[in-house]
């Protein structure tokens, strides 16, 4: 971080967050710190819960604990510096900045290749079923969730590289509740030409692939579901993907509306959207696949029925 320091006077940035009037801080406080608490338990609730159930040691869960993990993850590098902003100062240091929005952008990211991950599980139990217990083997689960969980390091790390070779002169208000690429370069006093072009390109790329893959395995999913005769067999098949369909929406449909659009646009109604992928997404996604999955229902049933004290015998 020495050239941090020799090409830039801000040495700390201010996070105006959600709301500048006092009278908001304490019930933005509590909101955020409810969604976290209820994130932090559905996560682990649902990881237990596969963890417990020999049922649920399948690709399908095991992929399914590990976007919990990261949900966990991924929430733990957000909130609470929001709730920290809430109630005192909303100063975060340059470097204390650019390490949160590197792990923004990795956990997210490790968010993204897991449901393309879960999408092709998906696509191989419905349009493959035959040969899954070959093509999805634990080794091959494995190596997924390592690309999955390795790949996004590589590119937060260019996207932050890029950043740290920027120079900051005045001001240093970031109109945001997070360290973000877009409001960060908008305060630069140098040339943003190259990081400007490389998020237009490689991370438009490297955010629309993921997206693409999942719309791939899930065209294939609806022909071969189509061909099935029987309603039952046809309903029995959406119903396994609803829940991953459910999530894949929330989360590309509030991505695309934040990160594909110029930089210059970039304005605080944005802020709407990067709280439904890094915030609420994170919290219900335990909602969604338990409610539509019975056997995930069933596992937590159990879960919650072995940690009650049993009764003691007459």
């Amino acid at each position: 971080m020495e050239r941090l320091n020799q090409t830039s006077s801000v040495s700390e940035f201010i996070l105006l967050g959600l709301s500048s009037r006092p009278e908001d801080q304490k019930p933005l406080f509590i909101l955020f710190l409810i969604i976290y608490l209820v994130t932090i338990t559905g996560n682990l609730l649902i990881i237990l819960a596969i963890c417990s159930d020999p049922q649920l040691h399948t690709p399908m869960y095991f992929f399914l604990s590990f976007l919990s993990f990261t949900d966990i993850c991924f929430t733990t590098t957000i909130v609470p510096r929001m709730l920290v902003n809430f109630l005192s100062h909303k100063t975060i240091s340059y470097a204390g900045c650019l390490t949160q929005m590197y792990f923004i952008y990795a956990l997210g990211n490790t968010d993204s290749w897991l449901l393309v991950v879960m999408a092709f599980d998906r696509y191989v139990a419905i349009c493959d079923p035959f040969h899954y217990v070959t093509i999805m083997s634990h080794r091959r689960c494995v190596l997924l969730v390592a690309f999955s969980c390795s790949l996004p390091h590589f590119h937060s790390l260019l996207h932050t590289l890029l950043l740290n070779h920027l120079t900051f002169c005045d001001s240093n208000i970031i109109h945001h509740f997070l360290c973000d690429l877009s409001p960060l370069m908008k305060l630069s006093c140098s040339s943003t030409f190259v990081n400007e072009i490389v998020l237009m390109t490689e991370a438009s790329a490297f955010l629309v692939t993921p997206f693409l893959c999942i719309a791939f395995s899930y065209i294939r999913i609806l022909i071969t579901v189509l061909k099935i005769p029987s309603a039952a067999g046809k309903h029995k098949a959406f119903s396994t993907c609803g829940s991953h369909l459910t999530v894949v929406t929330l989360f590309y449909g509030s991505i695309f509306y934040v990160y594909l659009q110029p930089v210059s646009t970039y304005t605080v109604r944005d802020h709407v959207a990067t709280i439904v992928y890094t915030v609420l997404s994170s919290m219900l996604n335990p909602f969604i696949y338990s409610l539509r999955n019975k056997d995930l229902k069933q596992g937590l049933r159990k879960l919650v029925g072995r940690r009650k004290p049993q009764a003691a015998p007459p």
